[in-house]
């Protein structure tokens, strides 16, 4: 078989029904009635009937993304699929990439995102951060754009823009208070963009702003037992793989106001000898990115018994 890794979406690519394909699978009702009972509520209901303005809620998205991405990943271990080289998530999916390198079980995950959600929804309320998304630009330029957005505000303004995620080489997304974005944006624009994209979320994630987040969710990894990885995991905030059960715990804490380093990420799995990249769980987002990352390399979904069966066939 040839070398591949699995990489686990984040927020967005949630969707009502997203498990229905997969119909009464045993392994993927186990997998929602662990996480039910870990979280006290039926998450399988929720996924299954929605509403979509409830999936939307960043305190249900995280742990509904985790556990879709979890079954997935158990469906491909119970049908006999071979373990990966190496494994990642992007933002929110690191979390579901910890479970599967066995470094957290459902169990602790779950309630472990709610919380991770809950916190970074109170630190900024609704309306006063934003985020969006700016393409045809270099890295490089959006960052300096960023500063050039910053400035105008004023060194004692308390307004912030960043660039958080690093998506692909022409995509990469902004956050912060919400006029800095929209100063931003405008500024990006007129600095040769292509397009500046207002994202739908509820907070400005891995900004800055999530600082009073992030110090919540150090004080609960710290109250959690975490297993060696048994498969190597490539971190967001550092292009890292760690070992130590306190190293994954602070890469977690920065993740959480830190950038998403993704493009690097992909790079830095291609270097362990990788040739296929399968997202594992609901969407084909992060399987579009590997192809604008690295054309060398081949990307795929995991995400229903067709797919799974295409993913197999691709892998022999």
């Amino acid at each position: 078989m040839k070398p591949f890794a699995f990489v686990f979406p984040g927020q967005g690519s949630q969707s009502v029904g997203m498990l229905d394909a997969w119909g009464d699978h045993p392994v993927v009702a186990q997998t929602l009635a662990e996480a039910s009972d870990a979280l006290g509520e039926d998450i399988g209901r929720l996924i299954h009937e929605g509403p979509k303005e409830a999936l939307a809620l960043t305190t249900n998205t995280q742990p509904v993304m985790l556990v879709a991405a979890v079954a997935a990943w158990r469906v491909w271990c119970a049908d006999g699929g071979a373990q990966p080289a190496a494994v990642a998530g992007h933002s929110l999916g690191e979390y579901s990439a910890l479970v599967a390198s066995g470094v957290l079980t459902l169990a602790q995950a779950a309630p472990l995102v709610r919380f991770r959600a809950a916190a970074m929804q109170e630190a900024v309320p609704v309306g006063v951060g934003a985020m969006a998304a700016i393409l045809g630009m270099d890295a490089e330029k959006v960052k300096a754009g960023c500063a050039e957005a910053q400035a105008t505000f004023g060194e004692t303004s308390a307004e912030v823009v960043e660039a958080v995620n690093f998506n692909d080489p022409a995509q990469t997304v902004i956050a912060g208070s919400k006029a800095a974005v929209e100063k931003a944006c405008e500024v990006l624009k007129a600095n040769g963009a292509k397009r500046a994209l207002p994202l739908p979320v509820s907070a400005p994630f891995h900004s800055s702003l999530m600082k009073p987040a992030a110090g919540k969710l150090r004080e609960k990894l710290a109250g959690l037992s975490f297993a060696a990885p048994q498969i190597p995991l490539v971190n967001n905030i550092d292009v890292a793989v760690e070992a130590d059960a306190d190293r994954i715990r602070d890469a977690l804490y920065r993740q959480a106001f830190g950038p998403v380093r993704w493009v690097e990420c992909v790079h830095a799995i291609r270097a362990r000898g990788v040739s296929t990249i399968i997202e594992c769980g609901p969407g084909k987002v992060l399987a579009g990115m590997t192809k604008r990352i690295d054309t060398e390399l081949m990307g795929a979904a995991l995400y229903d018994p067709a797919s799974l069966a295409e993913v197999k066939a691709l892998l022999a």
